[in-house]
């Protein structure tokens, strides 16, 4: 049986429930069964679909994930589809509480794990994100939001960014 992948445009579309994410979530989505569908069939296994989870900040036990397989597929064969996996998806992530989102974002910025976003750090994802910012700009956009005026931005200073306190 011959399956295709999912097309970039189909992210969210048709798939109710889930009218209230993002489309930067969608995209986020659909970038995690694309990149762990490893065999390219349009379907995640249970490794795939452990893998492609955790990728989107939900670590499962393994009951868990084979509980979801149980209820999501529709064949014996136990893979999921990307539209299962959207539904799956993008329901934990409406579930997600917006303060675990905030440090999880936090923890991406301090990727050496200092508990602190340095300009090293802030240079790193303004470059993955390709900004091209000096570090005059970098250390402006610390300095504005340091107020403990360490030099950095710890995880206390981060929320009040985010949360606009």
């Amino acid at each position: 049986m011959s399956h295709s992948r999912p097309q970039e445009t189909r992210v969210g579309s048709g798939v109710s429930g889930n009218d209230t994410l993002l489309a930067e979530q969608k995209q986020e989505i659909y970038e995690a069964f694309n990149l762990f569908d490893m065999n390219n069939d349009g379907f995640l296994d249970y490794h795939e679909l452990k893998v492609a989870l955790r990728a989107l900040g939900f670590t499962m036990d393994t009951q868990a994930v084979l509980k979801l397989i149980e209820k999501y597929s529709a064949r014996d064969d136990r893979l999921i589809s990307y539209e299962d996996f959207f539904v799956v998806a993008g329901g934990m992530i409406v579930e997600r509480d917006p303060m675990d989102e905030i440090k999880r974002a936090f923890r991406l910025f301090d990727e050496d794990g200092t508990g602190k976003i340095s300009l090293k750090n802030l240079r790193k994802v303004a470059q993955e994100l390709g900004e091209n910012l000096s570090d005059h700009d970098l250390r402006a956009m610390i300095d504005e939001f340091d107020m403990d005026g360490d030099g950095e931005i710890n995880e206390e200073e981060f929320i009040a960014i985010c949360t606009d306190n």
